[in-house]
């Protein structure tokens, strides 16, 4: 049976750093919570609009996903990878709506 291993690296607080190379792409590292490294090569363009994303929003998180490629020494290489940047909205603080209002047909 045959599958595809595509994987998505979560991150926040700042971008990775990045490597500009010189097929109009841009190198990035990213280090897990188990210290292993995921390397993934992504469009230049994608990476400014997600640097342009990140000074935008007050509050945001990101992610590159792409194909699971080889091994390297510290982690694996993320295959035809992409970028993307989330605004982290605030969560609006519901008021709790059964104890405020009486129940219809109840009556005193």
């Amino acid at each position: 049976m045959e599958a595809k291993s595509e994987v998505t690296i979560k991150f926040s607080g700042e971008l990775p750093t990045a490597t500009p190379l010189p097929n109009k792409k841009v190198a990035i590292e990213l280090t897990d919570q188990n210290g292993i490294v995921f390397t993934a090569q992504v469009n230049a363009k994608s990476w400014r609009k997600a640097e342009t994303s990140a000074s935008e929003f007050a509050d945001w998180a990101g992610a590159v996903s792409g194909k699971l490629g080889v091994r390297t020494e510290n982690g694996f290489e993320i295959i035809d990878a992409g970028i993307q940047i989330f605004e982290k909205k605030a969560k609006e603080v519901k008021p709790d709506v059964g104890a405020a209002v009486p129940e219809a047909g109840v009556s005193s």
